[in-house]
């Protein structure tokens, strides 16, 4: 399986550690809202990935953690808290707060079908963890103390940016016009390990007793605690946004290495934003769709999934309602022919399509391509109906769509085809392909008076039971 690796521009045959089993770490949501749909194309991303690795064999450990402290409204450890900033907008506890927004995120996922990682591990229940993070850090002259917080000494990790590929200096040159919110801060391209109870932080509502004194953790420590706890240091692979890559994870790595002396991750993958009217999708910007918004509009969320699967992970998504709704009518029409499928005779194996769909996701999971596939063995007439459920079968196992269960019930909704109706059909077509055409359609005109209408394809037809009115 080969797969781009954002630290080395390239993609690389995967390797894992441990021979058979890959070891996967996925950045999870701050729980201060609910999510958007471009951060569920990222849990899509991932999920696509967890399930093409055990497609292709391996046993794979994912653990994600939820962000509930520690996130500020500006990632470079600018404004307040998010979590307690909507609990004071909402009049609500913190708890309370990243509660509810926690199950609503895992609402979303399951209605996609997103495979729920196999451990999930809240920041507030890894301080202890993140609290020897930060120790071993200054034991080794990475980490310093103010009066307001510790900071982790950019200046000291010098590979610091060779995710991103900026490099330090122009890291810290490009830092020097921020706003300084710590005068003691020995440059502002430094970053928060732990924030205490002081300053503008004299009264969070979240607080740990630490060796530096009451507070909270900062945000890029609670990945780096929590990953090398369960997946230990290094592990395979690390997926997020391309928006994590220059600080976010940036820090993971100048924390993790410096604390532990090896590499953070072998393999960095990012997804590529969802954009809307060229601009990504944003909650700061509070114009951002849910959802619920596209429940409410009459789509099934598995109409999304269809639709984040059609652009490759690595390219932006471009989403309008006119996009979902190629992606409903797309979805539908695949259900469609996979529930109408027939046995026929001299019928040939879908075993080359099979092996397409497999170099694919193999192919840095090319899932637009992988679909194509998933649409030439469906358009096939050829194939026979076990060996094209066959295939369906395997494919869905990475792309996540409950084909074969979706089909069925669209099938029990529209009415099941007789064998009578489906041989009418069936000889129909054959009389088109000698040019009989007066005999085809007297044939059709039979099958409509009986209720049901045919729809040419160019390398086959679908039978459709037409509603009474």
């Amino acid at each position: 399986m080969k797969l781009y690796n954002t630290l080395t521009k390239k993609k690389q045959t995967l390797k894992p550690l441990k021979k058979g089993a890959v070891s996967l770490y996925t950045c999870g949501p701050t729980v201060y809202n609910f999510a958007h749909i471009g951060n569920l194309r990222s849990y899509v991303f991932a999920d696509v990935l967890e399930r093409g690795l055990a497609y292709e064999g391996y046993r794979v450990k994912r653990v994600m953690n939820i962000t509930d402290v520690g996130h500020l409204t500006g990632d470079d450890d600018f404004g307040e808290d998010k979590v307690e900033q909507e609990a004071k907008k909402e009049r609500k506890s913190v708890w309370d707060v990243s509660r509810f927004y926690t199950n609503a995120f895992f609402k979303d996922t399951g209605e996609l079908n997103i495979k729920k990682p196999r451990k999930v591990v809240a920041a507030t229940s890894a301080i202890k963890d993140q609290i020897k993070l930060i120790e071993r850090l200054f034991g080794g002259g990475y980490a310093y103390e103010t009066p307001q917080a510790v900071y982790f000494d950019i200046a000291k990790f010098k590979t610091y940016g060779k995710l991103s590929g900026q490099s330090l200096e122009e890291k810290l040159v490009a830092s020097r016009g921020e706003v300084i919110t710590d005068p003691e801060k020995r440059h502002p391209a430094d970053f928060a390990l732990w924030f205490k109870r002081a300053g503008r932080h004299k009264h969070h509502a979240m607080r740990w007793n630490s060796p530096w004194g009451d507070g909270f953790p900062g945000w890029h420590i609670e990945c780096s605690a929590i990953s090398s706890k369960h997946l230990g240091q290094p592990f395979d692979i690390h997926t997020g946004g391309i928006d994590h890559i220059g600080t976010h994870h940036a820090n993971e790595i100048a924390q993790s290495e410096a604390a532990f002396g090896k590499p953070l991750a072998k393999v960095w993958m990012h997804n590529e934003y969802l954009v809307v009217d060229k601009a990504k999708m944003s909650k700061s910007a509070d114009a951002f769709i849910t959802l619920a918004d596209v429940k409410k509009r009459g789509f099934e969320p598995l109409c999304f999934r269809y639709l984040a699967l059609t652009a490759h992970y690595r390219s932006q998504l471009h989403f309008s309602w006119e996009s979902l709704e190629a992606a409903r009518r797309a979805l539908r029409n695949l259900l469609e022919i996979i529930g109408n499928v027939r046995s026929v005779k001299r019928a040939k194996s879908a075993d080359l399509y099979l092996k397409k769909f497999n170099q694919h996701i193999s192919n840095d999971l090319d899932t637009p391509q992988a679909l194509a596939v998933l649409w030439e063995a469906a358009k096939d007439t050829r194939l026979d109906k076990k060996s094209l459920l066959n295939f369906v079968k395997n494919a869905d196992m990475v792309l996540g769509l409950d084909l074969i269960k979706k089909s069925k019930q669209l099938t029990k909704e529209q009415g099941a085809i007789p064998a009578h109706i489906g041989k009418l059909a069936q000889e129909r077509w054959e009389l088109k392909a000698r040019r009989e055409f007066e005999k085809a359609d007297s044939i059709r005109l039979m099958l409509a008076k009986k209720g049901y209408k045919i729809q040419d394809r160019e390398d086959g037809f679908n039978i459709k039971k037409i509603k009474k009115q």
